[in-house]
Parts: C-alpha cells; structure tokens; sequence
C-alpha cells in the first residue's frame, strides 16, 4: 500500500471487495463497489496555481535569503534552473558586493524572471537599506523579498511602486514584485494594504517616483505574496505556523475584501518546513507556497564553512536558542540560532546584559571587562575598536560621530564586533573561533535531520538545495494523499505518512 499511494502521479482506485475489505490500487469496478479514484497528484499542484504564472516557476517552492550571503548567488541559480524561486541572501552585507552578486546573477540568469534578492530592514543604518534598494531597482532584479521590516519604509515602497503601469486592458502590471517576509497581522495589514499616502508624497517629492506610478499604487498592494514566517531560524517571533498562517489568511481577506482587488494575492509559509509533513501541513492550512531557510544551510551550495555544515547537521529540534540580533542590538531585538556545540547565544547574552547595566566601555567594573576580554571578545576592547573604527569609516563614518558623542553606543559598536565576526567566522570555518559560530537555526534544522537519517540525504555532497526542495515537496504530495485515502474510509497504515528520501529529478 505504501507504493501505490506514494505513487503520487497515477491515479489511484478505492474499492471495497465484496467480502467487506477495502483494497487500494488499481481493480477494476466489477470485482466490488468503487468508494472512489483519487486521480494523480503533482507536486507542482499543491499550492496556489497563480503563485506559479505569476513568477515563471514549476513549482510553489521558494528557497529563502539566509543573510551575510549564505544563501548564495550559486543556490539562486540551482533554484531558478530547477523552475523553482531563490532569494539570494543580501542581508549584512556592504552594497558594493551585493552588486558584485547581482552582477553574476543577472549573467547567469539572463532571460529568466524566478530569482531575487533580499532587501533587509535596517533601522540602525537607512542609508543602506537605500542604497541596496536603489542597487535592485536600477540593475532591474525581479523579485524582492522584504524581510525583518517592523513597519513599511520609502526603500520597501519604492521597491513595490517603481515601474508601474497600466496596460491596454486596464490592468496595472509591476515591473518588481516584492514578497514581504513577516510574523504579525498588524504588519501584514500594511504590506497587503495600497502604499501610505505619506510615503507615497515623499518618494514624488524626491523624484523616485512619478505621480503616475502614485496613482497606480494606490489600487494595489504593496506586496501580492506575503510569507508568514513561523518559528523559524534568524529573526523570529517563535510564533507556531498553525495559529499564525491562518490570522494572517484571515487578514488577508478582510484586506482584499476593503479595497476590492481585482487578481490574486498569496500568503505563503515558512519557519519550522523541515520534513514532508510539516510542508504537507503548511500547504493543508491554504499556504499558496512554502519558503525553507534554516535546511538549506548543509546544502552543497549553502555559504558556510564545512565545518558548520558538520555542526548543523548534528543539532535535534532542542538545540536552539535565542541570542541578540548584531542588525538590531540596541532595540533588544533577538534571533535563533544554534545552540549545541557553539558559545555563541551564551556569550552574546552576556554582552547585551552587560550592555543594558552600563552607560559605557568606562563604567564597566575592571574585572568584569577583563572577563569579557579573555571569554567572549577574544581580545582587547582597545584592539576591537581600531577594528571598529575601520569597519564603519568605510561602511558609514556616522556611526563613528554618534560613538564619539554617545559613550553607550561606542559600547553597543564594539560588542556588535562580535555578534557580526560571529557569523563571518561560521562562513570562513575559523578553527580558531569555532566556540563562537554563529549559525541562524531553528527547530526545522533538527526535525530535517532526523528525517534524512539513514538515507541519501545523510550525505553531505548529496545535499544539494534542489535535492532538498524536491523531496520535501514529493513527500508532502505522497503524505497529502495518504491523508486524502484516509478521508475515503481507507485504514491507512502509519507507515504510509513516512516518506524516505530518495533522489529524484
């Protein structure tokens, strides 16, 4: 039985033989009474179909914009030529090399419309967040995926309006489409609502936009595909996908219904998709598509070090903790990440306690900072700071006015040096500092390695991000028909909802 209802692509005959049993498969109607046919089921159905024409793709499945570049230029590339949708992973990184990779992703890419780069909120650093939003526009990148926003900015909304137009049948088509990443209805209310008037005047008065592209925006959507980030890797609110995907459907309609939308806008899912039925579970609540992060990471393509893949590849659904976010430090602002066999989310605690007590680097006790210096640092507070100094007098010399005035914030800059070196040294493998990875991780990382135990997947060079992506998506097509039989009255076996890894193409 188990075969023939993972055999998701033939149809499947239900019939109760006349003795009384029930049989699965292929039997002819003479020898009992059809129950029913389940006819085949595609993996490329399972979500909304206008997720797939709409953005050029095969299938409902988007690989997700893992910061500092994890999720590669090489990833989004796999993703896009296997007809499905990347982001590539922008976030942390200094406009000029998210340029280089947009440069190699629009040559290797060229002709096709199913890839993206992240734009991430950056309220410690707007100049940025402008300048990559200003990047995406003027190199015409396809899809932009919003994400860690804590309410729409000029950036988010020039990304949505820019390019407007009306069509000969009426129709306003978008040059960009702009997914929104988020985990709060309050904010999702914003991103399926018409741009703000106010943002709206100043992206005119700034000549960023035309009173044309205005006019349109304001019967659209900022974003037509919101993904509702569960309790997921990196920036989350450890929300659980069964309590917020439908708040957020909920939301959905009640917005499209107010402002009378005339095509399809789609709420996608993501955070905790590590396993076929948690992706058979996400498409079951009405997800148009599903978003993995923290999986791809011990992808082949993944940018991080071999050595963190090993790390990852070992964590159980408990080895996770939340730790201060290097982006947000000063707003108290957490993430997720790996706890079991790196000091990380220990030792950065430690620093945002010791930053909230203290007013500064001088008030902190003498022996106390020494602890600092020689357990979590790494090194001198003075040698941090020339290293400080460098980093922002060419990202931003700004930062380094407001360190000179504000004591507090040179304090908040030098242990930020950590939280950042943190993740650069999980990307590089630096044996050195492998006490202080910083790997964003969820649950899902340990449910997926507990699912791909024992098969093809266990294997690190077979991990390829398409390898992954299309396994969760076979396995959650094979276990939504278990679930389909099971609803036609067949006693269906548990082992039928446990689908193995195999490769497939």
């Amino acid at each position: 039985m188990i075969d023939l209802i993972h055999r998701v692509r033939e149809p499947l005959h239900v019939v109760r033989c006349p003795e009384g049993g029930i049989t699965v498969g292929g039997i002819t109607v003479g020898q009992g009474d059809l129950l029913g046919v389940l006819p085949a089921l595609y993996p490329e159905w399972l979500g909304d179909r206008s997720f797939c024409e709409v953005h050029g793709v095969r299938f409902p499945y988007v690989a997700g914009e893992m910061a500092n570049g994890i999720a590669t230029t090489r990833m989004v590339v796999a993703m896009a030529r296997a007809d499905m949708l990347g982001f590539f992973g922008a976030g942390g990184l200094a406009p000029s090399t998210v340029e280089i990779a947009v440069d190699e992703l629009c040559r290797e890419l060229a002709g096709r419309t199913n890839w993206g780069v992240n734009l991430i909120h950056s309220p410690a650093e707007p100049a940025v967040e402008e300048a990559v939003a200003d990047l995406l526009l003027r190199r015409g990148v396809p899809r932009i995926s919003a994400s860690a926003f804590m309410t729409l900015t000029p950036a988010v909304v020039r990304c949505a309006v820019s390019g407007l137009r009306r069509e000969t049948n009426g129709w306003i088509s978008r040059r960009t489409a702009v997914f929104a990443k988020l985990s709060r209805p309050e904010l999702a209310e914003q991103f399926l609502s018409p741009a703000p008037e106010p943002l709206l005047r100043v992206l005119v008065e700034r000549g960023q936009i035309t009173a044309e592209e205005a006019e349109l925006a304001r019967h659209i959507p900022v974003a037509e595909d919101v993904t509702v980030e569960a309790d997921s890797g990196g920036h989350t609110d450890n929300r659980p996908l069964s309590a917020l995907l439908p708040t957020i459907l909920a939301v959905r309609d009640e917005v499209c219904a107010r402002h009378g939308y005339h095509r399809p806008v789609r709420v996608g899912a993501a955070g905790g998709l590590g396993t076929p039925g948690a992706v058979a579970a996400a498409f079951a609540l009405g997800a148009a598509y599903v978003l993995t992060g923290s999986v791809n990471q011990v992808a082949v393509e993944a940018g991080v070090s071999d050595e963190a893949k090993k790390l990852l590849a070992q964590a159980d659904i408990t080895d996770v903790a939340m730790a201060p976010a290097a982006d947000m430090f000063e707003l108290g602002v957490k993430l997720q990440v790996l706890k079991r066999g790196t000091m990380f989310a220990a030792r950065a605690n430690r620093l945002y306690q010791v930053y909230r007590d203290h007013d500064g680097i001088e008030s902190i006790p003498q022996p106390l900072l020494d602890r600092l210096e020689k357990e979590v640092l790494g090194a001198s507070v003075a040698d941090v700071w020339v290293q400080t100094k460098q980093f922002w007098a060419e990202r931003d010399p700004a930062e380094l006015d407001k360190a000179e005035r504000d004591p507090k914030h040179r304090m908040a800059l030098v242990f930020r040096w950590y939280l950042g070196g943190s993740s650069r040294w999980a990307i590089t493998g630096d044996p050195a500092r492998r006490s202080d990875y910083q790997l964003w991780c969820g649950p899902a990382m340990g449910a997926f390695n507990r699912w791909a135990a024992g098969s093809f997947l266990a294997e690190p060079a077979t991990r390829s991000v398409v390898q992954i992506a299309l396994n969760l998506l076979e396995g959650s097509a094979a276990l939504t028909r278990a679930h389909q039989a099971r609803t036609y009255g067949v006693p269906v076996p548990a082992e039928v909802f446990a689908f193995r890894p195999r490769p497939l193409s």
